[in-house]
């Protein structure tokens, strides 16, 4: 695929980046925000700012959005003024953001009413796999899309694999946030339990680190426990959010996730003591929290 005319809606921290490696790839890129100021870095970079969701549609072939959750998808795609009213026939709308499998699959089929097709494409690595452009990214739509797209994935993302049709991709995200939940949580289990034996836990983590019981969890959030440093790559009100959309996809789908529903109330007591904001490895606090009063 040649240059393509690309918009993106919804740069935030991680829209932003992604935004810039679009125009590093030598697309011609048409953003809109919600806040004027979050396209000043993309305008700076040559993107051209859009006044509407609408405008930005128009002026492109496909429309990259990432916004926070299920209804502000709902809002920029279907408002008056949003990405449908705007968006040219057989133009790709590509859902980024992590939102519900049911709700992408109703949106693909609004949209095809109106000749758009629509991709569910949502991502892991955060913010500093969007900034270095080497997301993981799980795609959900028609084989003949996914193809099309793929040059633009290819700017934003290394692991990219096509998982099935629409919601397809959604359910992926789903998967990779209850698998990081609970694995935070066995970390996190892991080194009270080390330090309730007296024992070290940075030697216990750099054991590990060699062993079967390696991860990224535990390379990446074990040394952030460590330091007790939860400086948000992931917010946890967004992790949160996202095992919500895990637990009622669950429910109608018929399946019991008992691990699933446990850190999830990790995630709400993380919330609810106004740490929402740092970064989900802080679930470690509910447990050293836990693990304190037992002793």
């Amino acid at each position: 695929m040649s240059s393509q005319s690309v918009s993106l809606i919804g740069p935030g921290i991680m829209g932003a980046p992604m935004a810039l490696n679009l125009l590093k790839g030598g697309h011609r890129l048409f953003a809109w925000a919600r806040r004027a100021e979050a396209t000043r870095p993309l305008a700076a970079a040559g993107a051209e700012v859009c006044s509407s969701c609408a405008e930005a549609a128009a002026a492109t072939d496909f429309c990259v959005i990432m916004v926070s959750d299920t209804p502000d998808v709902e809002e920029v795609l279907f408002s008056e003024n949003g990405v449908a009213s705007g968006a040219r026939a057989d133009s790709v709308v590509i859902v980024m953001s992590t939102i519900s499998p049911e709700a992408v699959r109703d949106m693909a089929a609004r949209l095809t009413g109106r000749k758009v097709r629509l991709l569910d494409a949502p991502v892991s690595g955060g913010d500093q796999g969007a900034i270095a452009g080497t997301l993981s990214i799980m795609v959900g739509g028609d084989e003949a899309t996914f193809r099309r797209a793929l040059p633009l994935f290819e700017c934003m993302g290394k692991n990219i694999v096509h998982v099935g049709q629409t919601g397809a991709g959604q359910v992926a995200k789903m998967c990779n946030q209850i698998l990081t939940a609970q694995t935070i949580i066995a970390v996190a289990e892991a080194f009270e339990f080390a330090r309730a034996a007296g024992v070290d836990c940075a030697r216990v983590r750099e054991a590990l680190l060699g062993g079967f019981a390696y991860s990224r969890v535990l390379e990446l959030h074990g040394q952030r426990m460590l330091k007790n440093d939860y400086a948000p790559g992931f917010k946890a009100r967004l992790h949160l959010k996202d095992m919500n959309i895990a637990a009622v996809s669950a429910e109608a789908n018929n399946v019991a996730l008992s691990g699933t529903d446990a850190a999830r109330r990790v995630l709400e007591q993380l919330v609810a003591d106004s740490d929402g904001d740092l970064d989900s490895a802080a679930m470690a606090k509910i447990i050293r929290k836990a693990a304190t009063q037992s002793r």
